[in-house]
């Protein structure tokens, strides 16, 4: 298996954090809702895997760049 991290597109703080490691992800899916300038923005899954760990937690504040989950795929 290889791995993915899935980074910040935006700077902002997460908002919520949709799922959880060990869980298996399809395509598409909110991994991760970072909000920025009063914007709800879901962070999306590139592609079907594994939820291997989470970089972030609620509350925390991110650059864009910043890596955020790494999926197993």
């Amino acid at each position: 298996m290889a791995d993915r991290v899935v980074t910040a597109d935006i700077a902002g703080a997460v908002f919520s954090i949709d799922v959880a490691v060990g869980e298996a992800v399809s395509a598409e899916q909110a991994l991760c809702v970072l909000e920025s300038m009063k914007m709800h923005i879901p962070v999306e899954s590139p592609s079907a895997g594994t939820v291997a760990e989470i970089f972030v937690s609620v509350g925390d504040t991110v650059d864009e760049g910043q890596a955020l989950v790494r999926l197993s795929i």
